[in-house]
């Protein structure tokens, strides 16, 4: 069980976007941008869901969790971001390098790694602040 508390969330969307990215023949855009499913909305509008959306939305209740994550004070958040900081590397890294990974889609979910990141170190340092009262002279 805690292995799932210090491990991010966003590692496993970034094995999941790596399983469709090698896994697939073939042109992987056409793959990502495949409408999984469609909307019809009261107001006749329609929404059309990708496994790019998809894994976007993802990555947003990725952040959510990674950050409620960081208001813990343990011992081990020092560790969770040590690993939140190398799984963004990890992002960084194979956006720049894999051809197919060079999308809007694996770019926002960088950014969001990247905004886990900043966010989990200011939540602990804010929370450990309020923890440990600062004595000024």
């Amino acid at each position: 069980m805690k292995f799932f508390k210090i491990t991010p969330s966003f590692l496993f969307i970034l094995i999941l976007y790596n399983v469709i990215l090698f896994t697939v023949q073939g042109e992987t855009q056409n793959v990502l941008n495949a409408d999984l499913f469609n909307l019809h909305l009261i107001s006749g509008s329609l929404v059309a869901l990708s496994i790019n959306d998809l894994l976007i939305i993802f990555g947003v209740i990725a952040l959510y969790i990674e950050i409620f994550k960081s208001t813990r004070a343990s011992s081990f958040s020092v560790i969770e971001h040590a690993f939140s900081m190398l799984v963004f590397v990890a992002f960084l890294i194979e956006f720049i390098v894999i051809r197919n990974a060079g999308n809007s889609g694996f770019l926002i979910l960088t950014l969001m790694s990247l905004l886990d990141v900043i966010a989990g170190f200011t939540v602990s340092i804010s929370t450990a602040r309020r923890e440990f009262p600062v004595i000024r002279e």
